[in-house]
């Protein structure tokens, strides 16, 4: 990590506790996404000389209230701040602070500042889109990779959601039982493309985008605190849980992606797959499956394989049947071909991914997956052509190497084959 990007990393760690102790403050959220901003600007000029606080949250939200409330007075808008008594006894707030964020605010903090970034008044799109961005800080960029849609498209996404928001005259109370499981199934995706985001991340992005899988962690321990008996909470952090545990064997020394069954397995935190194992055998009991069970189930067949020719493969190409039907997707689709091309070959994985080209065409795994395919099947000009595409797509230089890891062992064949120069 370079000597700024500790700083990068505590921000990112840091922005939700930050963000919802001040909208519960300032109870507006441009307010208090500004105070964040400007907070941020302070931390980048005073941490690198005076090192990091005791507790980088703590610090964040004191000085981004007392910068929201100098600009506040000074502009001398009519906004209404707490009573003069509060804000005058501004000497050492920190302390008192980090104390509370251990407490109950921490938690109802950020519960309030996603359920209303999840408000019902915004579109499904829109509310996660929003989260995404408040909550996490996530780039427009890598929101829409996400999304699979253009960066001007979730800019103007983003742009609506918080004007609705604005116009919304939200409550900034924690919702109540009712309104909170109303919106669960928002937080709940919002939550799940968080930690896909730093769980994705490879090269020299890794480590800097590793809180986000961490913070999506604890932030689905606390729905399920708040949800106990609700089996896709359950299996949601258990998905979590089961990815996470395989994130020191992901990636080699230099950053590349490692293959699954190319892991060393001895790497894998078991405390953590027992965790999530306990969870889905859980979830399981309540005999009300959805979509967060099913893929935590699929993780699980891995966590439970000592060796790779262990994965019950055929059990897996089922789970993935069964999700389609619940949450039809030419994603879902293409995992599922994975499955497919270990238990029936890669012909048939092929044939199942074949229809998908036109909707998955700006997609960099379709591309990947299918010159794959092509390769086993000794297809190694359109295996080529694939590659190719899979290349030019690529988000990141580690997705890049991994893709020209197999077009040089296209070549060394080619060379090594008795057909190569006809």
């Amino acid at each position: 990590m370079t000597d700024t990007a500790w700083i990068d990393a505590a921000l990112t760690s840091a922005r939700p506790q930050a963000v919802g102790a001040l909208l519960r403050y300032f109870r507006d959220l441009d307010t208090a996404e500004e105070a964040f901003q400007n907070a941020c600007l302070r931390a980048l000029k005073s941490w690198p000389q005076n090192g990091p606080p005791r507790d980088p949250a703590a610090w964040l939200i004191m000085v981004g209230r007392n910068v929201a409330i100098d600009d506040i007075r000074r502009s001398r808008k009519q906004r209404p701040l707490p009573e003069d008594d509060v804000i005058s006894d501004l000497d050492d707030a920190e302390e008192e602070i980090a104390e509370r964020l251990d407490g109950s605010h921490y938690r109802d903090d950020i519960l309030r500042l996603l359920f209303i970034c999840c408000h019902p008044d915004l579109p499904a799109t829109q509310q996660i889109a929003l989260a995404l961005r408040i909550v996490s800080g996530l780039t427009v960029k890598q929101i829409a990779r996400a999304f699979l849609v253009t960066e001007a498209a979730m800019e103007q996404r983003i742009t609506r959601a918080k004007a609705r928001v604005a116009r919304a005259d939200v409550p900034f109370e924690t919702p109540g039982a009712v309104e909170r499981g109303e919106r669960l199934a928002s937080v709940a995706a919002m939550i799940y493309l968080i930690f896909n985001e730093g769980y994705s991340a490879s090269g020299d992005t890794a480590e800097l985008r590793a809180p986000l899988s961490e913070e999506a962690i604890r932030l689905a321990r606390l729905l399920l605190r708040l949800f106990q008996s609700e089996p896709e909470i359950m299996g949601l952090t258990a998905l979590l849980l089961l990815q996470h545990a395989r994130a020191a064997a992901r990636l080699d020394a230099d950053g590349a992606l490692v293959l699954l069954d190319d892991q060393d397995r001895s790497l894998w935190n078991q405390q953590m797959i027992a965790e999530g194992l306990a969870l889905i055998d859980k979830a399981m009991r309540h005999r009300r499956s959805g979509p967060y069970q099913v893929q935590a189930a699929i993780a699980a067949l891995h966590a439970r394989a000592a060796k790779p020719e262990d994965t019950d493969w055929t059990q897996i190409d089922l789970l993935y049947g069964a999700l389609e039907q619940m949450q039809p997707s030419p994603v879902v689709t293409l995992n599922r071909s994975v499955a497919v091309s270990k238990a029936r070959g890669a012909e048939a994985a092929l044939a199942m991914i074949e229809p998908l080209g036109e909707r998955l065409s700006n997609y960099f795994h379709y591309f990947g997956v299918r010159g794959a395919y092509l390769m086993q099947l000794g297809r190694n000009d359109e295996a080529r052509v694939a590659f190719d595409r899979a290349i030019a797509l690529a988000n990141t230089s580690a997705e890049a190497a991994h893709i020209r890891m197999h077009l040089d062992r296209l070549m060394r064949d080619s060379q090594q084959s008795p057909n190569a120069s006809k």
